[in-house]
């Protein structure tokens, strides 16, 4: 037979009030949570997590919604607020929805049926009319890299605009003015204001855009690939490129090798993320590296905030600043 509270209780000499307590994160003196985990070793005390958080309205768990778990953004991301939940006795429950409106919605039905305590989310729909239900419920949500109108809700965001704004001035100050832009899809918050600081980049220095410089991919490797070969077709006088996204970076640099073409003797190069990556190219390529860590520890400490019961009014928005990282490649 299974061992009880009770059973806990009686092994350690503590009221089942200290024992509740200590299951449900609670205020436990030291060496009576010492006492109370001999005592779960030694009597192989299993709790259940269903009848507690069917008694409690608590399940201890909060809910990933991302677009693609292989972009190596996303998965480092989670993986840091995975770490900092864990620590405070939250499970996630990942669901990649494979940047499909759909899928998405199926997830945060997923979600909300499974009774989680908040939910975290990369959106890919624009509208943010899914994520009510969890708003009117009182179940914290926090969003990554988006803005949603209309939506009451924390939000963690890098400043796009400005990273590429910058990195594309670099460029222009290194004497280039036929500048290709690979970006994101449309739609995309993202990659909107990526686009925005090209643009930014351009008219400051007093150049003209060029819409046939900017080829968009969708923030895969086959897309950047597919996207670098447009440009060098279209405009064989482009001499250097910015890409804004890491997938479609290893993308353009497969193709690019594929063909060739020599950076930055004949093509400056600037990509997104990834300093590994960075660091392995040859040769070693300028990115903007977006904080990755910081984010994740953000967003979770701020889910962990509402999660305690933080009245502040939701809304707060967190602007990052990314990353230059100087490399051989311009």
């Amino acid at each position: 037979m299974s061992a009880t509270m009770k059973d806990l209780a009686k092994e350690t000499g503590l009221g089942l009030a200290t024992i509740s307590s200590y299951f449900n994160g609670g205020n436990v003196r030291e060496k009576n949570r010492e006492k109370i985990e001999a005592a779960i070793k030694k009597l192989d005390f299993e709790i259940n997590e269903v009848a507690r958080g069917l008694k409690t309205n608590h399940t201890k768990l909060i809910g990933v919604v991302i677009p693609e778990l292989e972009m190596i953004y996303c998965a480092q991301i989670i993986t840091e607020v995975e770490d900092i939940l864990r620590n405070y006795g939250y499970a996630t429950i990942v669901c990649d929805c494979r940047s499909d409106v759909k899928r998405e919605e199926e997830a945060l039905d997923f979600h909300f049926h499974r009774r989680v305590d908040g939910l975290i989310i990369m959106p890919t729909s624009r509208s943010g009319e899914g994520l009510k239900r969890f708003i009117d419920h009182n179940k914290p949500v926090v969003v990554i890299d988006r803005k949603l109108p209309d939506v009451d809700c924390d939000c963690v965001l890098v400043d796009n605009e400005k990273a590429v704004k910058d990195g594309v001035s670099r460029l222009i100050k290194a004497k280039h003015q036929k500048i290709g832009l690979i970006a994101g899809p449309k739609d995309v918050y993202t990659s909107d204001e990526r686009i925005k600081g090209y643009r930014r980049a351009l008219e400051e220095h007093g150049l003209e855009v060029d819409e046939t410089l900017i080829s968009r991919g969708d923030y895969t490797i086959g897309g950047g690939a597919k996207a670098v070969a447009s440009l060098l077709d279209s405009r064989p006088d482009m001499s250097a490129l910015f890409v804004s996204n890491y997938e479609m970076t290893v993308g353009a640099m497969i193709e690019l090798n594929e063909r060739g073409v020599r950076i930055p003797e004949e093509l400056a190069f600037i990509g997104y993320d990834n300093k590994e990556f960075a660091y392995a190219s040859n040769p070693r390529l300028s990115i903007v590296a977006q904080p990755t860590k910081v984010i994740g520890k953000i967003v979770a400490q701020q889910m962990l905030e509402r999660l305690g019961g933080d009245s502040k009014k939701p809304g707060g928005i967190w602007k990052l600043e990314a990353e230059y990282i100087e490399g051989k490649s311009i």
